[in-house]
C-alpha cells in the first residue's frame, strides 16, 4: 500500500494520484487536498494538525 507523500496516510492502490516529476521522483497523494497543499501552496506538513507528520513531531 502506498503512503501519501504529504500526510503519510496509507491508502489502497487504485485510489489516489501518482505524480512523477521530471527528476524521476514519484509522489503519491491520497486526496486533492494533499496535492494542492504540497505543490501549489507549498506548506510544511509539520505545521498542520491533520497530518501524521505533525502528530509525530508533537508526541516527541
Amino acid at each position: 500500500m502506498p503512503k501519501c507523500s504529504y500526510c503519510n496516510k496509507e491508502f489502497d492502490r487504485g485510489s489516489g494520484v501518482m505524480l512523477i516529476q521530471n527528476t524521476g521522483k514519484i509522489l503519491w497523494f491520497h486526496s486533492k487536498k494533499c496535492e494542492k497543499y504540497m505543490l501549489k501552496i507549498k506548506r510544511s506538513p509539520k505545521r498542520l494538525k491533520w497530518t501524521r507528520s505533525a502528530k509525530a513531531v508533537k508526541s516527541e
